[in-house]
């Protein structure tokens, strides 16, 4: 009744809804954790779990020889690695606050900032992880040598988007049918353990076994990341554009369907469920 209605040009809108961002990533960023540092050491020692758990099951099965001419460690690293972005922004999306939330009912917030905060904490956490990783690696076992960085980390944003794009499909889904969406999401989280094909080069796969895996655009951006960080690999059998071009259809799908949802949201839901 008393304000005073001020003219918000495009600039200051941007503005406001970058400070807006920042404040959610700095929400999620510390929601994991009361510290921080804690939660970032988390991170790091799951990653570092992951790289240690791979490395014993390629020297039990023995196929260690059948890798990229090149350090082994880092050929793991670069799997895990983009596998971890990947499945850690799929969830965070799924996890942000949807239409229903109560914080929602504050003017200023939606659903987008929610998604954009909760997608970028998880890149910002991931790609700390990833430095300190590569840095402990440097200092105390070996020198790290990456032949193209810039097209190396490009896949890295690639395999986060890709991320994103499938999480905001499920977070879509999560208020109409809950349950379905929360299984759907660790089913493909799992299923990409094996699908993403951080364990195998495409070069070295027959026919009948790249059709099974090329369906997948993470698949695709492991297998070029690896042809950036590596001299000796050149890959033959994956796209560098076909992940980019399936996340663009996919998020454009999932906004469609959180669009709809937003606009159908009913706030009896959360008390229904």
């Amino acid at each position: 009744m008393f304000q005073v209605a001020r003219k918000r040009t495009m600039l200051s809108a941007f503005f406001e809804i970058c400070g807006l961002i920042y404040h959610g990533i700095v929400h999620d960023v510390r929601k994991a954790h009361g510290n921080a540092l804690i939660g970032l050491f988390m991170n790091i020692l799951q990653t570092l779990m992951l790289v240690i758990a791979f490395y014993f099951m390629y020297a039990v099965l023995g196929i260690k020889g059948s890798s990229i001419r090149g350090d082994f460690l880092l050929y793991i690293m670069s799997g895990i690695f983009l596998f971890m972005v990947h499945s850690k922004a799929m969830g965070a999306v799924i996890k942000s606050e949807g239409p229903t939330s109560s914080m929602m009912k504050h003017a200023p917030l939606n659903t987008i900032v929610a998604i954009g905060s909760s997608a970028l904490s998880s890149l910002y956490t991931q790609i700390l992880s990833l430095m300190v990783v590569l840095f402990l690696y440097d200092v105390i076992m070996r020198p790290v040598h990456i032949d193209q960085p810039i097209g190396a980390f490009a896949c890295l944003l690639i395999s986060w988007f890709s991320g994103v794009a499938v999480g905001t499909v499920f977070l879509s889904l999560k208020p109409w049918y809950p349950g379905f969406a929360t299984i759907a999401g660790q089913l493909y989280a799992r299923a990409n353990m094996i699908a993403s094909g951080k364990m195998f080069v495409a070069n070295s796969m027959s026919a009948k076994m790249l059709a099974l895996f090329s369906w997948n655009p993470l698949f695709h951006t492991i297998d070029q990341c690896r042809g950036f960080v590596f001299l000796n690999y050149h890959p033959h059998y994956s796209s560098f554009m076909y992940p980019i071009y399936v996340s663009l259809v996919i998020i454009v799908l999932g906004m469609m369907g959180e669009f709809f949802t937003r606009q159908n949201a009913s706030a009896s839901w959360n008390a229904a469920r």
